[in-house]
């Protein structure tokens, strides 16, 4: 009898190979059929062997550790440096984070989907309408100060011919290769930073520092930034200028490395991993963050990172003061003369040009020739 069924087997070959099929499309059906938890846990473990226990990192990334044993590796930049965007390329892919952290808002965030050509017009254009853009957004002193500090930023980009934000760019390209990594924008509003800096000066501490900032025109070499590497370039040309003014370096870096790092403490928190059913018993693991923000920060971080912090307070924006008040009115008053005396010169010069006319000085001869009837 067996000996039947072998033969039958034997002559029917195509039993076989359909059987075979079957096995396949079986063992098919099985991994197409893999829940999203078991999904989740194969991707996670490819990303574990890719991440290095012991990275080698570049001289730049500072390691923090929080209290639930979470690792930070901040990585120190110039905002014009070559340099910086292969320290934020190699940090990454070494460590393979969690979380990708940089030192942007919500306001400024559109560099991050422009390529480097349109950067570079766009950071040496500045004109009228970017103007009335930043006033409307941010105030009359604030947007003129952020006016300003663009200028300084264009003075870098013209110098050097290198459009600002490209290590941040780099990590947000790096960010989207690593499975299930994060992207975090960590730094302040740009308009509280502005109207909190604006109020911490008096008035002529206004006018003192506007004037720096309009004259800068020092000449700037690609070695000049990466001398700069121990401390960002814009943020040191920016300190060589508010050095005089204590509560305008409080503003621009101080509070914003209690807010940067209250960001990347936020972005630290472990992981709770997927689990299989309910039943399951909740598994949490410490996360790897990295940090992407301008050297001159890094020092300030480090000192906040074992503190309790409250970015309430920092994030409140004080009401206009009676010096801006005066200027809102005065600039108002200035303008609304300026198109009053426009209006009153060109209404002059029309009058006179139809006066001058042919035509019009026969029509007012004749109307003097006739004389009234009794």
């Amino acid at each position: 009898m067996q000996e039947e069924q072998q033969s039958e087997a034997a002559a029917d070959p195509m039993s076989s190979s359909d059987a075979l099929e079957d096995d396949q499309k079986e063992t098919s059906d099985a991994s197409s059929n893999i829940s999203d938890a078991d999904a989740f846990k194969i991707l996670l473990e490819m990303k574990m062997k890719k991440r290095q226990k012991k990275p080698n990192l570049p001289s730049t990334v500072t390691e923090l550790v929080t209290e639930e044993g979470s690792k930070v590796f901040v990585v120190g930049t110039a905002h014009f440096s070559d340099s910086s965007k292969r320290d934020v390329v190699k940090t990454i892919q070494e460590v393979q984070p969690d979380v990708v952290v940089v030192e942007l808002c919500q306001y400024r965030v559109s560099m991050l989907k422009m390529d480097e050509k349109t950067l570079l017009k766009e950071a040496k254009e500045i004109n009228l309408e970017k103007l009335q853009q930043a006033i409307k957004q941010n105030g009359v002193m604030s947007g003129l100060m952020q006016m300003l500090l663009l200028k300084v930023s264009a003075h870098i980009t013209e110098q050097l011919g290198m459009a600002p934000g490209g290590e941040f760019r780099e990590a947000f390209k790096e960010a989207g290769k690593v499975p299930f990594c994060k992207f975090h924008l960590g730094d302040r509003p740009i308009p509280v930073t502005f109207k909190r800096a604006i109020a911490a000066l008096s008035f002529w501490q206004k006018v003192k520092l506007a004037w720096g900032l309009c004259f800068l025109s020092d000449p700037i070499s690609k070695d000049d930034v990466e001398k700069c590497k121990q401390k960002d370039l814009l943020e040191q040309m920016m300190a060589e200028m508010i050095g005089e003014f204590p509560d305008l370096h409080r503003t621009i870096v101080s509070e914003r490395d209690i807010y940067l790092t209250y960001m990347l403490k936020q972005a630290a928190k472990r992981i709770e991993l997927p689990r299989a059913s309910e039943t399951e018993p909740r598994k949490c693991i410490p996360s790897v963050v990295v940090g992407v923000v301008g050297m001159g920060h890094v020092p300030g971080i480090e000192k906040n990172w074992n503190t309790d912090l409250n970015i309430q307070e920092i994030m409140s924006v004080p009401p206009p003061s009676t010096s801006s008040k005066v200027l809102r009115f005065v600039i108002k008053a200035t303008v609304f003369g300026l198109m009053g005396y426009g209006c009153y010169r060109i209404g002059q010069r029309t009058v006179q040009f139809i006066l001058s006319m042919p035509t019009t000085q026969n029509c007012l001869q004749r109307l003097t020739e006739i004389r009234p009837r009794h």
